[in-house]
């Protein structure tokens, strides 16, 4: 009886409130980088001039979010440089008649209302994503993983924002993968409900191929309740010692209807050093300043290997 009150009463509040803020970890040592990551932040790897953590901010305000916390660690304090004003270099790139550069700077300051919290130590993305309970409070959230770049025609966070005003769920973005893939990302079932949204019936983290009950992959962007809170706070430590927020979204589904959000391309895991390179190569090809010219590199490149 409490359960039931307590869940009656936590969506009814936070029902009442939109989606404005945002939650990205990056507190992660991105290991699949080494020797780059040592010293530099995954989520500042650059795609052709901006770093990583940037195309996932830019994408929260795009979707409307301008209030952003960032769980960092020790590491990782060239992020919260990367997003603060230079005043020295501003003033030396309008000295030098570069006030477009300049102005670019200042705007990148501005970007969106941000926040920084550390996470002491490296217990999982359900603990990462628990260290924002107080700033975010009783209101609805998303969190974006900070190493993956989600491009604006996949249209996901927008289509997640839009799937709870109408539902008041919570939601987590689905994607189709290979049934050998599957292994390597938490995995839903689900049943149809109308266009590109699903009601999820359960989850497992990393199930073996044989084990999992779809090949509908949970990638990199979801939709909380604060109820997540309650139950990140009250789950065990799982695959690989760490809390995982899956489980955390399983006792989630006993209380609430969880939703997902299916969509089949733009997605880039920076933390893959192939998937990377295609982001930097596809994002360099859009550029009006770069496409043109880095699309004949590339053609030059094939014909001299024998590729096409």
């Amino acid at each position: 009886m409490t359960n039931s009150t307590t869940t009656t009463n936590s969506a009814a509040n936070s029902a009442a409130k939109p989606v404005r803020k945002a939650v990205i970890p990056a507190a992660g040592l991105g290991t699949r980088f080494l020797p780059f990551t040592k010293a530099v932040p995954k989520e500042m790897l650059p795609v052709v001039d901006r770093p990583v953590i940037q195309y996932v901010i830019e994408e929260a305000v795009d979707a409307g979010i301008e209030d952003i916390i960032i769980i960092t660690s020790r590491y990782k304090k060239s992020i919260e440089d990367h997003f603060d004003r230079l005043l020295e270099l501003e003033d030396q790139l309008e000295a030098k008649g570069k006030s477009d550069e300049a102005k670019g700077l200042r705007q990148l300051a501005d970007l969106a209302q941000l926040h920084f919290v550390r996470q002491g130590e490296a217990l999982g993305l359900g603990h990462a994503i628990g260290t924002a309970r107080n700033h975010v409070g009783d209101e609805p959230f998303v969190v974006l993983l900070g190493d993956d770049i989600m491009h604006r025609k996949a249209g996901v966070l927008k289509g997640m924002i839009d799937a709870y005003n109408q539902h008041q769920s919570s939601v987590v973005a689905l994607m189709e993968v290979p049934q050998n893939d599957i292994s390597a990302y938490g995995c839903a079932a689900a049943n149809p409900m109308a266009d590109r949204l699903v009601e999820v019936t359960s989850l497992v983290e990393k199930p073996a191929p044989e084990d999992a009950p779809s090949n509908l992959a949970v990638m990199g962007r979801y939709l909380f309740t604060p109820t997540i809170f309650e139950e990140i706070a009250k789950t065990n430590p799982g695959v690989g010692g760490e809390i995982q927020i899956t489980d955390a979204m399983v006792s989630l589904l006993d209380r609430e209807k969880l939703l997902g959000f299916t969509f089949s391309e733009g997605r880039f895991d920076t933390g893959k050093k192939i998937d990377y390179l295609r982001a930097v190569v596809e994002m360099a090809l859009e550029r009006d300043d770069l496409g043109h010219e880095f699309r004949q590199i590339l053609s030059d490149i094939a014909k001299r290997e024998n590729l096409c």
